[in-house]
C-alpha cells in the first residue's frame, strides 16, 4: 500500500449517488454488478457484455457507448461532472491514470476507485447476512488472503446471524420503552446473544426465538422489581 494513504472502513449511503465506470471488461462488469445494487451507475465503453445489457434492460444501470481512448480530458470531465465516484476500469493502465488525474483536478471532490492502482477508495470483499455486513480487505496487498478470509468467515456467519440482528433491534427498541438505564439494556441484549436456546430456536422460526428472547427480558424485569 502507498505510504501516503490512510484508509479506514466506513459504511456510506450511496442512495442517489452517481458512479461512473470506464470500461466494460470483466472488471468493469464486476464493478457494475456490485454498485448497481446501491447507486445510480453508469458504464462507458464501446461494447457491453450480455450481463451488463441485462442490467440496463432492468433499468439498474445506464450505458454510454463511446470510445474511451478517443476522449480528451475535457470530454472526460463532462462525463464525470456530477459523479460521486469514478472507476477507471479499462485494460489500459495509462488511460486509467489519465481518467484518475482528470477526476482529481475537478473541484467536485470526486472519489476514485482505480482498479490497477490504489486510489481514494478500496472496495472490500463483502459478506451480507441481512443487515449484518462484513467488509474484508488487505488494502490491495493480497486478494488471495481476502478471499481465504471471506471463505472462512462465511462458514461461521450463518443465516441465523441476520435473524439475531433483527431480534436485537426489535428487543432494543422495546427495552428503550421500559428500561431507562442504558447499561442494563446493554446487559440484557448481551444475555440474549449468549443464550443458546435463542440461537437454537432460530432454526425453527424467528417468532419462536423472539418469544424466548422476550422471556429473558421479562425475567430480568421481574427480578428488578423483586430487588
Amino acid at each position: 500500500m502507498n505510504s501516503d494513504k490512510n484508509f479506514t472502513p466506513l459504511m456510506i449511503d450511496l442512495s442517489g449517488k452517481k458512479i461512473i465506470i470506464f470500461g466494460a471488461g470483466s472488471v468493469g462488469e464486476r464493478k457494475a454488478l456490485f454498485f448497481s445494487a446501491y447507486a445510480d451507475t453508469t458504464i462507458i465503453s464501446t461494447s457491453f457484455t450480455s450481463s451488463i445489457k441485462e442490467l440496463e434492460n432492468s433499468r439498474k444501470i445506464k450505458l454510454i457507448t463511446s470510445n474511451i481512448n478517443s476522449l480528451n480530458d475535457s470530454q472526460i470531465k463532462d462525463l464525470i461532472y456530477d459523479a460521486f465516484m469514478v472507476i477507471p476500469a479499462t485494460n489500459n493502465r495509462q488511460l486509467n491514470q489519465r481518467i484518475t488525474e482528470v477526476a482529481n483536478k475537478t473541484d467536485k471532490n470526486i472519489l476514485v476507485n482505480q482498479v490497477d492502482d490504489i486510489g481514494d477508495v478500496i472496495v472490500p470483499s463483502v459478506i451480507k447476512r441481512g443487515d449484518l455486513t462484513i467488509g474484508i480487505s488487505t488494502l490491495g496487498s493480497s486478494p488471495a488472503i481476502s478471499k481465504f478470509t471471506r471463505e472462512n468467515i462465511e462458514q461461521t456467519i450463518t443465516p441465523e446471524y441476520s435473524e439475531m440482528a433483527e431480534i436485537q433491534n426489535d428487543i432494543r427498541t422495546y427495552l428503550k420503552e421500559v428500561i431507562s438505564d442504558q447499561r442494563k439494556r446493554k446487559q440484557i441484549l448481551w444475555n440474549i446473544i449468549e443464550d443458546d436456546s435463542v440461537w437454537s430456536a432460530l432454526s425453527d422460526s424467528y417468532e419462536k426465538a423472539y418469544n424466548i428472547a422476550l422471556n429473558i427480558v421479562d425475567e430480568q424485569l421481574r427480578s428488578e422489581k423483586i430487588d
